[in-house]
């Protein structure tokens, strides 16, 4: 069985967002939480989550935050947990700058960090960090990007059949008929 993940969002907004974390972990059958912990209202909270994060049996650290978005990087600075920032859009600056606070961490704590509002692309590099011990839950990420290139398929030959007949709307002009 593949470790659990430990998701911890800034505020109960942000849950519209993280909620696709959580939904992609249970897709794949892996054990999450979820809590809110805020590293500027509640810090011994989020510190606690963090440092006993690993005797609480979790393998991965998930963190969603918008605004000054320091909760991945202050939960970092407590586990030896890989921690995935997910940096969230419901700031004047939609984002850039939590983006900004989650990927400029100082030597010595790192975070992964994934797109703006990026929480199901944060559960996937949690499942796929779990996957390295856990062969069937590699298995199923390898059956899971199968599928992705599949529906990326259909989508070339619906286009493709688009263009054929006149009817793609970026026309000839835009690069939509081409030959193979």
């Amino acid at each position: 069985m593949a470790g659990k993940v430990l998701i911890v969002m800034g505020s109960d907004s942000d849950w519209s967002i993280m909620e696709s974390a959580a939904q992609t972990l249970a897709a794949f059958q892996v054990e999450a939480d979820v809590y809110v912990a805020s590293a500027h209202r509640t810090p011994e909270r989020a510190l606690d989550l963090s440092s006993r994060a690993r005797e609480r049996g979790y393998s991965v650290i998930i963190a969603g935050a918008g605004a000054a978005a320091h909760l991945a990087g202050v939960l970092a600075s407590k586990t030896t947990l890989p921690v995935i920032g997910v940096p969230l859009s419901g700031s004047a600056l939609q984002g850039l700058d939590a983006l900004y606070a989650t990927v400029q961490m100082p030597s010595g704590v790192p975070v992964a960090t994934v797109a703006i509002d990026g929480a199901k692309n944060a559960a996937l590099l949690a499942i796929q960090i779990l996957a390295v011990h856990d062969s069937n839950l590699a298995g199923r990420l390898a059956l899971e990007k199968e599928a992705i290139a599949a529906q990326v398929e259909e989508k070339d030959q619906k286009v493709r059949e688009l263009a054929e007949a006149g009817k793609f709307s970026g026309g000839a002009e835009h690069g939509a008929k081409r030959k193979r």
